[in-house]
């Protein structure tokens, strides 16, 4: 990390700053997350109805899951995360905590959603009518903007989903088409809690944006194609029910959220949630410093991220892993050097090292392997072996009239 951008911790002098410099975002994160807490003093009106999400750096444990969902903020071709774990573990509280840690990005000022990109790739006639009029005056098309999280609501409807009629414009006789969720996580977050207990008809609408990077809604005589790029954040209790594998193959890095094991971390965080409800503006306070300097880290590594290079021994080193761990998805390759990229990013460096992959592998392959397709694939091994062994005694009966042939392999 660039030290330019350390800031001292909250309750340091500038003359203990000096030797407490942080030197990696993982390092950031643990050490203001294990720090002791300090009690919000109550200070005028308590804000408790101001929407104010809990200070990402104030989850006690879980380093795993915050490294996690930092890593996505830097590198949204990880493919996104997925947090498994009991009730009461932290995982919407921490997804919810990243507003204050996401990064800018350029968006469009169309409705259409035009981009430089699009006249860089086909052409004027790659973008609207007056799109094209505002680039031929040099007029900008896009700006920049915060990354949103777009959060799915498990009872939402398929027309939430993917868009519909606007119901306005159908009492004044009109036909027009109005956004779904997907539309609005175009280039942002999309956070699905409970994921496992979706209806199948919208994990098939999610499936497909995701895979496209867009979709197409008809209604009647009009249709219309929106662009869904969206980062997917998912959580689930497994005891609730398993995930579909479609879906479960979308999501890059698999978090599993334990509960806390040791009763100092569990009283610590009984105390921050207790001082976060009476005071939330106070407790936010405390880690403004930190939670400033980590979305400035984020956006650094980001920015960075595109001159981050994977050498060749590294690659191979985590060719051999997944080869060992027979996993077929190639999904697995782009997660595990995507986010080995983006931990090098998060350190400032522009080489991943095998240090890097360490840290990352087990959050990128597990729950891959599938002991249904290891059977399924050997059983059609051995049903393959019988079908060459029926045609090379034919080709060795028909090479050499008159040889016996022997038929016990005709018992397919």
């Amino acid at each position: 990390m660039n030290s330019e951008n350390n800031l001292p911790l909250s309750g340091e002098t500038e003359q203990d700053s000096s030797r407490s410099q942080v030197r990696s975002l993982r390092e950031l994160i643990d050490r203001v997350s294990g720090r002791e807490f300090r009690s919000a003093q109550t200070d005028g009106e308590s804000g408790i109805a101001d929407l104010t999400p809990f200070p990402f750096l104030a989850l006690v444990g879980q380093m795993e899951m915050k490294l996690a969902l930092a890593l996505a903020l830097i590198n949204p071709v990880i493919g996104g995360v997925l947090l498994i774990g009991p009730r009461g573990t932290g995982k919407t509280t921490a997804v919810r905590s990243l507003i204050d840690l996401l990064p800018q990005i350029p968006r469009s000022l169309c409705y259409y959603g035009c981009m430089p990109e699009d006249v860089e790739g086909g052409g004027i006639d790659a973008i609207c009518p007056d799109c094209a009029r505002k680039f031929g005056q040099g007029e900008p098309l896009a700006t920049l903007d915060k990354v949103r999280l777009v959060e799915l609501p498990l009872n939402a409807r398929l027309e939430d989903v993917i868009g519909g009629l606007d119901e306005r414009a159908a009492l004044h006789e009109r036909l027009r088409l109005k956004r779904g969720l997907l539309s609005q996580a175009d280039k942002n977050l999309l956070y699905v809690d409970e994921v496992n207990l979706l209806a199948d008809e919208i994990v098939d609408a999610i499936l497909d944006a995701a895979a496209q990077g867009s979709y197409t809604v008809r209604r009647g005589p009009i249709s219309s194609t929106y662009r869904s790029r969206f980062v997917l954040i998912g959580s689930m209790n497994p005891e609730e029910g398993r995930l579909r594998p479609q879906i479960l193959d979308r999501f890059g890095l698999r978090v599993v959220a334990r509960g806390l094991s040791d009763r100092d971390e569990r009283l610590e965080a009984y105390k921050r949630v207790q001082a976060y409800l009476s005071n939330p503006r106070s407790t936010v306070k405390q880690y403004s410093a930190e939670t400033n300097q980590m979305a400035q880290e984020i956006q650094s590594a980001r920015d960075l991220l595109p001159q981050v290079d994977l050498p060749n021994e590294v690659a191979q080193m985590g060719l051999e892993l997944i080869e060992q761990l027979k996993i077929d998805s190639l999904r697995a390759e782009i997660t595990l050097f995507e986010a080995g990229r983006a931990h090098a990013a998060a350190d400032g460096r522009e080489k991943v090292t095998y240090e890097d992959l360490r840290q990352v592998a087990p959050m990128a392959l597990r729950l891959r392997s599938s002991a249904f397709m290891v059977e399924y694939l050997n059983q059609q091994a051995v049903e393959d072996e019988k079908i060459y062994a029926i045609l090379d005694n034919k080709l060795r009966a028909q090479s050499t009239p008159g040889e016996f042939v022997d038929d016990s392999a005709k018992s397919l």
